[in-house]
């Protein structure tokens, strides 16, 4: 018996490696060579291709294809019907699978409901992607990115909570974090309050 659970609606196929505690719900589709860690959640109609990579502890909503050369770190959300793509400019009668480019989501990162990532770019630790957001670039960690073609409007807290940068720093009213803000990055530099 495996240590994971699919809705026996859902295909899991043979090569596919699937961690422990990890729920595949109904209609989803793991192909052969996707690896997928512990404690997953895979909602309704996910579709996993071959050669991806989905850390521990994350969590894919309805609707979403995670397609060959996209790798997700671990704790991260994709939120409903988000899009990711593997190729620039595809077309039906034209084979590009040798032009797949990689798109990378770092620890932590959120992706909000229909935002779109285009391939071989690289959302930073714990980067929020608001819903309806099409990201075209890479995006710093903490970033909090929205609109079309979406831009930086601020930051976010590790735990999720929009900080308010002044004179440099900044401190999360939720959990405590506090921040620095130099050259248009921000980094860490008291990690959030135990709960």
């Amino acid at each position: 018996m495996p240590d994971y659970f699919a809705h026996e609606s859902s295909y899991v196929d043979d090569g596919a490696v699937i961690g422990a505690g990890t729920k595949i719900w109904h209609f989803s589709h793991v192909m052969p060579g996707a690896v997928i860690g512990a404690r997953c959640s895979l909602g309704q109609n996910v579709v996993v291709m071959p050669g991806t990579r989905i850390g521990d502890n994350v969590k894919i909503q309805n609707n979403v294809s995670i397609y060959e050369g996209v790798e997700l770190e671990s704790d991260v959300f994709c939120g409903p019907s988000c899009v990711f793509t593997n190729v620039l400019n595809p077309r039906a009668h034209v084979s590009r699978k040798h032009e797949y480019r990689r798109t990378l989501v770092r620890r932590g990162g959120s992706i909000g409901a229909n935002a779109t990532i285009v391939c071989g770019v690289t959302l930073g630790e714990y980067a929020f992607i608001g819903a309806g957001a099409v990201v075209t670039a890479d995006v710093p960690p903490y970033g909090l990115m929205v609109g079309v073609p979406a831009r930086r409007v601020g930051w976010m807290c590790q735990c999720g909570t929009r900080l308010h940068v002044a004179s440099g720093t900044a401190a999360c009213a939720t959990c405590a974090a506090a921040y620095e803000e130099r050259a248009g990055a921000l980094r860490q530099t008291t990690p959030p309050r135990k709960s």
